[in-house]
Parts: C-alpha cells; structure tokens; sequence
C-alpha cells in the first residue's frame, strides 16, 4: 500500500469516526430550534429518569439532559423557554375519545356541565329561542342522574319546543331525550317494539313511551335527523382538536368511526392540518357480522396519511350499567335482567378472531362484567386460533370487572384502557350504579390498582364529550378516589387508589404503545418527535388534591407550536 493510499484509508477512517460519534447529535451541539432549560422535566423513558434541559431541532429531540451543557445548543435563531421550574412532558396521548362527534356537540345545544332539570331546561329554550329556523333541536350532554332514574320525560320538552321535534343525546352517549313531536315523526307509539339490542322507557300504567330512549332505540329517532355535511363534521374536527391541544394532547384514538368522520380526519391530514397523530377505530355494526370486513380492509387501505391511520376495529360489546343495558353475570337488583348485549357470544369471537387475522388492532367497549368476559374470551378465541402476536388490542372503560377475570389482561396481553376520571363516588355511582349492582358486587368498579398489580399495560383514554378531555383531571381521581374539588373526604374504594407516576405513563408512553408509536413518541428521548408540553407546575411536588389545577402552557407537536396559553412568553 503506497503514502496516497493510506492517507486516503486514513481520512475516511477519521471520517466515519467523526460520523459515528455525532449520529445522535447530542456528542454534537448545533443551534436548535428550541431550548428548554431550568425545569423539571420528567422524560418518562424507561429509567423514568429527570432532566433540566431539552433541546430541539428539525422536529425532533436533540439533547435532553443538564442545564450544564444546554448553551451549546443555543444559535440566535433558538427560541429559548425559561422554565423556571416548571414541568415538562411527553405529549399527553388519548386512547379513547372522539373528537369529531363532540366537536360537532359543541356547535349545537349543548348540555355538558348543567346540573339541574332548570338549568338543561333553560339551555334547550334558549337554543330554541336562538335558532328560529332550525327544523330540528339537537344537542346533548345531560347528565342521566340529574333525571329520576335517569329517564327524562318528554313533557318537559313539550312545555319548551311543541312544534320542533328536540333530539338531546346523554352525556354518556347511550340514551337520548326526545319530544313528542320527534315520536310521532318517527311513528313511535306504545305499540312499537324495542329494538334488539335498545329499549324505549314507558309509562309503566298506560306503556306509552316517556321520551327517553335506549342504545339503538335511538336509530329509531335519529335516522329522521337532517344529515351533516362534510364541512359540519370537519368544523367539529377542528373543535375538538383545538381543546385536544390546549389539554396537551398530542395523540389519541378514535373511539368510533364511520365513513364521515374518516374522511373528516382524511382532508386536514391531506391539509397539514391534523394536529395531533390519530388511529382511527372504525365502528363495526353487529348486523353486518363479518361481511363488513371487506369494507374495513378497503377503509384501512385507503386512510393511511402522514398522521392518520385507520388500522383499529371498534366493537361495542354492550351498553351502560345506569342505563342497565352493560351486561352483566348476575341479574341488576332493581331490573332483574342481565343486560343485553350487543354481540352474540359466539359471533363476537368469530368476529373478533377475523379481525386479529387481517391483523386489524381491536378496541372493545365493554362496561359490565359479563360484557368484559365476552370480550376476554373472544380475544381468547383470536389467540387460540391465530397464534400470539404484537396485537395490542384493547378493551374500553372496564367499569365492573369480576376479580376472576382480573388477571387474564396480562395473560392475554390486552391492554386495559380506562377512563379514570369516572372512578369516584359521584351520582352516577351512589344513584344509578352501587344501588343495582349491591356492596358485594360494587367493590369491583373500576379497579385500576388491582389491574396494574398484575403487570398488565393500563392506558388512558377520556372518552369526551361523555366527560372531561383533560388528563390531569383524570390522574387527580385515579390517585385520589374523590371529588375533584374534595380535597378532604374519604376515597371510594380505597383498595384501588394508584400513585401518579403510572397514570402519568398511562396517558404517555402507554398510550403511544397502544397506537404502535412507543418508538416515536410518548418519551422525551433524543432522536425521538418532539411531541413535547410544558406545564404550569411540578405535579409531583403539589398535593394531590392539586394536580388538576395544573395548566398546559405549551403544546408541541414535532416542534412546531400548536397551542400557547396568552401569557406564557418564551425569553432569553
């Protein structure tokens, strides 16, 4: 080998060195995008380590670490964010919620948040008064144990809107109040039938209808509805990503959609304008069975876009236990039925089974303990059949789980997605829930702690519009057991009650596990997507009673700002 030759070995051996060391750009500091120093930022990476700093740069993370070195990455372009203390995290993650059809709620009459009867009452007047020319009143958001019994009776309608039919969705989506004037448009009368798997409440003396109607009883009603437009459901996309983003959320899944709301999510990612990375769960109609798996394979084909997939299943499996239509093992005390549920046993797993082996993701709804046990065996079925695979299928809400049936999530590798900000004694509980199932039964609501002691993945979802997006309102009940303004009382059912640290994971790294996207985002690690938020204080060092009262001031998305609270200023 000639002096030529070997200098030139040499110089490409410097350079493949020189190459190596600054492949994660942290052993190389260049001027970044931004910098974030002087705060308590909790990485939630696998040692769940603390850092000072971190710095950003063409959408990703470059260095995360000490105040010490963070000068290196400052240039004159860098937007620098003086934390001062405040708490920096991964992108908060939504596993279940949607997004579009509570955005378009927020358009209309809505309900959310009242109280009493004289408070829904005097919305659904004002709309009406404020609306003159609307054909129909349409809204929702009550709450069911506002109502005797959670059964609204059409009267109080008739005394406000008596020549408009009123169609007022519940806030937990599986009862609607309607008038007299939307049943005899929809020719409901005490002869009509209950639907399969719906109910309508009646008078118990005369059987006529009282107004109030159950699951898909309401189809009954709703089918005469005015249909949205493309640009309705897009309007309602844009709402509730905007109050998506302003809650920190940088991800979610789509708990249930249908060709509409596909291709709502469709035209702002085609835009550049979905602000968050979706998974859709498209709804699967238990009267189609698995001739709709076509379809969904087709829909799964045609929405993959830069932040869209359509790669998820969504299945509901039975109803709600104040509704007493959750399914349940043992008979409700005060109805002495079990609940129906959606599926046929037996289709479900079949169903089920098919979907695992299109390699679809499935999401099921399931409330009662029965309901949850269909979906643990149909899930079952798909494994024994198919053979064990990276799946990540999930079941939703899991609000009354038989204690046998607690270990199987970790056997089975299903992933348990609950709403936690339901997991305390409200009306919903003390009224309408713990009265039909008795103590025995109810000691088993929402058990968190005892699902998280056996290993299994927990992830968080809100569910909104049937309640709050906000996640630290739901870590506050989840560690808490009470009353988001109790800071005092006694926890509800105190066996359950978990520390911060792991519902922190369940709305980051835990959801982004859920939608495939652990290697990512939901982490503050360099090379990773700087899906990154800073709040206004430590949640750790606040009391637990304080945690909600925590304010995102910065959401970023891949770096680029998408929600800044007004008074939050970034400075050198």
């Amino acid at each position: 080998m000639n002096r030529t030759s070997r200098w030139w070995q040499l110089l490409i051996s410097t350079f493949l060195i020189l190459w190596l060391a600054c492949a994660t750009k942290q052993n190389c500091p260049t001027p970044s995008d931004w910098v974030l120093r002087h705060g308590a930022i909790y990485t939630m990476n696998a040692a769940r380590s603390w850092a000072e700093t971190i710095a950003i740069a063409d959408g990703r993370i470059v260095y995360v670490g000490p105040d010490s070195t963070s000068k290196e990455w400052i240039g004159s372009r860098t937007k620098i964010i003086e934390l001062q203390g405040k708490m920096v995290l991964p992108g908060f993650h939504d596993s279940h919620v949607h997004p579009v059809s509570g955005g378009v709620e927020l358009g209309e009459c809505n309900l959310n948040g009242l109280s009493t009867p004289e408070q829904v009452l005097e919305a659904v007047r004002r709309y009406a008064q404020q609306n003159p020319d609307v054909a129909w009143i349409r809204g929702g958001g009550w709450d069911l144990p506002i109502f005797p019994n959670g059964n609204p009776h059409k009267s109080l309608l008739d005394s406000i809107v008596a020549n408009r039919p009123v169609f007022l969705s519940a806030a937990d989506g599986h009862s609607v109040w309607v008038n007299s004037k939307a049943l005899a448009i929809a020719g409901i009368t005490k002869d009509t039938p209950d639907t399969p798997s719906g109910r309508i409440e009646r008078d118990p003396k005369t059987g006529e209808p009282t107004g109030t109607l159950r699951e898909d009883a309401a189809g009954l009603v709703s089918k005469r509805l005015p249909k949205y437009t493309p640009k309705d459901y897009v309007a309602g996309l844009k709402r509730g990503l905007e109050m998506a983003n302003r809650y920190g959320i940088t991800s979610l899944q789509e708990a249930s959609a249908d060709s509409n709301l596909l291709e709502a999510y469709w035209e702002l990612d085609q835009k550049d304008e979905l602000t968050a990375r979706v998974v859709t769960a498209m709804y699967a109609d238990p009267a189609k069975g698995l001739a709709q798996i076509p379809r969904l394979l087709e829909r799964r084909q045609k929405y993959q876009g830069k932040r869209l997939r359509a790669n998820a299943v969504k299945i509901f499996a039975d109803g709600v236990i104040e509704a007493r239509t959750a399914a349940v093992l043992q008979p409700y005390l005060d109805h002495g039925d079990l609940g129906k549920p959606n599926w046929d046993a037996a289709v479900l797993k079949k169903m089920v089974t098919a979907l695992d082996s299109a390699q679809f993701q499935v999401h099921i709804h399931a409330i009662g303990d029965r309901g949850i046990r269909m979906a643990l065996e149909a899930l079952q079925a798909a494994r024994d059949k198919n053979g064990s695979r990276d799946s990540r299928h999930h079941i939703a809400h899991l609000e009354l789980i038989d204690s046998t049936d607690v270990p199987r999530f970790r056997q089975l590798g299903v992933v348990a997605n609950f709403q936690p900000l339901w997991a305390y004694a409200d009306s919903y509980i003390t009224e309408l829930t713990e009265p039909a199932l008795g103590p025995t039964r109810s000691r088993w609501l929402y058990p968190i702690a005892s699902v998280l002691k056996t290993g299994a993945v927990m992830a968080g979802g809100s569910d909104w519009s049937v309640s709050s997006m906000n996640p630290l309102e739901a870590m506050q009940v989840a560690v808490t057991r009470r009353d988001l303004e109790d800071s005092t009382g006694a926890s509800w059912l105190p066996q359950e009650l978990v520390e911060l640290a792991p519902m922190i994971a369940g709305y980051t790294i835990n959801g982004a596990y859920v939608n495939f996207e652990e290697q990512e985002t939901g982490s503050l690690e360099v090379g990773k997507a700087a899906d990154v938020i800073v709040l206004s204080r430590n949640i750790f060092a606040v009391p637990k009673h304080a945690i909600h009262r925590a304010k995102v001031l910065l959401t970023l998305l891949e770096g680029k700002e998408i929600y800044r609270e007004a008074t939050f200023a970034e400075g050198r």
